[in-house]
C-alpha cells in the first residue's frame, strides 16, 4: 500500500512538473506606481500560490496561538476508568423522545 502511495505522488509531481515545463512562456506583473516584473508563468504562478500559503498561515496563526493557550491552560482529563464512570441507571435518558 505504501508503494502505491509513493507511486501515486511521483505521478502527481511528473504531472505538475510536466505542466510547468509547457508554461514558461513570459508573463509580465504590473505592481504600483509603474513598477513591473517579467517572469515566466510558472514561476510566477509558484510564488503567488506559496504568497496565499502564507498568507493564510499568518491569519490563522492567532486563533493556532489561542488554542495552545488554552489547552495549556487547562488540564488533562483522565480516561474513564471503570471506577469512574457513572453507573448506569435503572430509567433510560431522555435526551431521544420516546420511539412511536
Amino acid at each position: 500500500m505504501k508503494v502505491l502511495g509513493w507511486l501515486l505522488r511521483a505521478a502527481f509531481f511528473l504531472l505538475i512538473f510536466a505542466l510547468a515545463l509547457n508554461n514558461t512562456a513570459p508573463v509580465v506583473v504590473r505592481g504600483l506606481f509603474g513598477t513591473s516584473w517579467e517572469g515566466p508563468l510558472a514561476l510566477v504562478l509558484l510564488i503567488v500560490l506559496l504568497l496565499g500559503v502564507l498568507l493564510g498561515m499568518a491569519v490563522m496563526a492567532p486563533l493556532w496561538w489561542r488554542a495552545r493557550r488554552q489547552a495549556r491552560r487547562e488540564p488533562a482529563t483522565p480516561a474513564a476508568t471503570p471506577s469512574t464512570a457513572p453507573a448506569a441507571s435503572a430509567h433510560p435518558s431522555t435526551d431521544w423522545p420516546d420511539a412511536v
